[in-house]
């Protein structure tokens, strides 16, 4: 009786224990996956402001047109990119060296750097920025978190036997992290 006893414990146990696994790996998922869809959202809001701000420096630097023409290469680059941190991150790059150089003209054009509508999408922009750089960090934070619960004890075997799969982070490439020039 004591020997079935222990059995009924370590099962329940074991249940108590799998339980409370899967529902924290389905917790973390989920934390993941909203975390993405708030980089998509900042990449979006990015992408819809920038048609404006092309629009408004067509009117002042109308011969800078490879550097405009740059911009909506990048942006209908960053909206066909695929939904993956590495695909989103590579557009990503592209696109801020684009907006970099669009920004830079702004220096050439004095006109350009006093428009009202030119200070309001380029301060926009800037908050963006800031959103989105706050939401890939609350992206990695979030993956961070799920992929060690993916590799801890004993979550690993529960991971494991229901397919739960390690995710990538949001990583800038090495071409985003060097000092743009700019030259006139």
């Amino acid at each position: 009786m004591v020997a079935v006893l222990i059995i009924l414990a370590v099962l329940v146990l074991v249940a108590v224990l799998g339980v409370g696994a899967y529902n924290g790996l389905i917790r973390g998922r989920n934390q993941v996956e909203n975390a993405w869809s708030q980089i998509d959202v900042q990449l979006k809001r990015r992408i819809d402001l920038i048609p404006n701000l092309v629009e408004t420096v067509k009117a002042y630097a109308a011969h800078e047109k490879d550097t405009l023409d740059a911009v909506v290469r990048a942006r209908n680059a960053a909206i066909a990119a695929p939904a993956t941190p590495a695909g989103q991150a590579q557009a990503d790059t592209q696109l801020t060296g684009a907006l970099r150089q669009l920004f830079a003209l702004s220096e050439a054009y004095p006109d350009l750097k006093a428009n009202q509508n030119f200070l309001a999408l380029q301060e926009e922009l800037t908050a963006t920025e800031g959103r989105v750089a706050y939401a890939r960090q609350f992206y990695n934070d979030a993956v961070l978190n799920y992929n060690n619960k993916l590799q801890a004890f004993p979550t690993v075997f529960f991971a494991r036997m229901m397919h739960f799969a390690k995710r990538e982070y949001f990583e800038a490439d090495e071409a985003s992290r060097e000092v743009p020039k700019v030259g006139f």
